[in-house]
């Protein structure tokens, strides 16, 4: 059993508050992940989970145990660091079984527990060599074998893949993906780029200045952010957020034209997703813009348009267009597509 739970936790340097009152729900089995910018507390609520930050206020509990006065060792959770902190003078096989020699196990419980880690992580091959005979991804490899032969409770990843290149990130991706559903463990990770956490895992935590902005799956924060902060932070490129006014069953953009609004009270800002703007004639949608720049990315193209007084906007379109520079075209927002908050940032429905 892996679930976790925070009750109403805190972190305190002197008279800095840096986690401020997290509730959060982790189930046996998820792969959550904590985003956020640099600064949000990601990091720290996880060595706080881990015991390697103290909690200040609030309670941990690990299946229903409460932990929170607890050593990291009696909590029964393993971390994976951004260094491997590997021991250079040994080999993957020696590396990977150094806990559980240091703690006194069997050299038969630990060359079997050894084996099936290189065989989940598909390190057969270089249990012989050292470190410094292994690429960058190989050696994180290593970093997690050392964590699956513990049998923990749960993994704590910190910014496992930061130090990778960028090949290799999305080849640790998909390893780290095969090993969740393989093992089944509960999993949180750490990291501060949104690619990773929407293509991991089952569950989001958004952090923004040391406070949850969000929880959920990956789709439900795109397709339904909370508030601004998240609708900015998930989506890759970002969202488009425009000031409007609404009136009458209306909404307008400065500068542009009228179009019908719904929602359940007045809007100050309209988002919408690059991938959903539709590109039409002038006169055409919400607004006009002035083609700026088209970026070729291959299978897609980024077009950034000139909105006059109401900035720039960008949309993702086919890598077939024939969009030029200088062009001016109609920019229209499907309503079902359309994303309104008010005047505090939050969600309208």
């Amino acid at each position: 059993m892996g679930g976790i739970k925070l009750e109403a936790v805190e972190k305190w340097f002197g008279n800095v508050q840096v986690i401020k009152g997290v509730d959060l729900d982790i189930q046996d089995g998820e792969f959550v992940i904590f985003v956020g910018p640099s600064g949000c507390g990601k990091s720290t609520l996880l060595r706080m989970i881990g015991g390697l930050e103290e909690t200040s206020r609030g309670a941990i509990m690990i299946d229903g145990r409460d932990v929170t006065a607890e050593p990291p060792a009696k909590r029964g959770l393993t971390m994976v660091f951004q260094s491997y902190a590997l021991y250079p003078h040994m080999s993957v096989r020696d590396n990977m079984g150094f806990s559980l020699k240091t703690a006194g196990a069997p050299k038969a419980e630990i060359q079997a527990k050894v084996d099936h880690a290189a065989e989940v992580l598909k390190l057969q091959d270089y249990l012989d060599r050292r470190p410094k005979d292994l690429s960058g991804g190989q050696r994180q490899r290593v970093a997690i074998g050392r964590s699956i032969v513990r049998d923990p409770t749960a993994f704590l990843f910190d910014e496992p893949l930061s130090n990778l290149d960028a090949a290799l990130r999305v080849e640790m991706r998909y390893e780290i993906a095969k090993l969740h559903q393989n093992l089944k463990a509960t999993m949180i990770y750490v990291t501060h780029d949104q690619v990773e956490a929407m293509t991991l895992a089952d569950k989001i935590v958004v952090l923004e200045f040391g406070t949850i902005a969000q929880v959920g799956p990956p789709r439900e924060l795109y397709e339904r952010p909370a508030n601004l902060f998240v609708a900015q932070f998930i989506g890759s490129p970002k969202m488009n957020v425009v000031p409007c006014a609404t009136q009458g069953g209306n909404f307008t953009l400065q500068g542009g034209r009228g179009q019908p609004y719904a929602g359940s009270k007045p809007a100050a800002h309209l988002g919408i997703r690059p991938e959903h703007i539709e590109i039409g004639a002038p006169g055409a949608g919400a607004i006009d813009g002035v083609i700026d720049v088209v970026e070729y990315l291959g299978a897609d193209c980024f077009v950034i348009l000139d909105c006059a007084a109401l900035g720039q906007l960008t949309a993702r379109v086919s890598g077939e267009t024939d969009l030029k520079p200088g062009e001016t075209v109609g920019l229209i927002f499907p309503p079902n597509r359309q994303h309104f908050f008010d005047d505090k940032g939050m969600a309208i429905d």
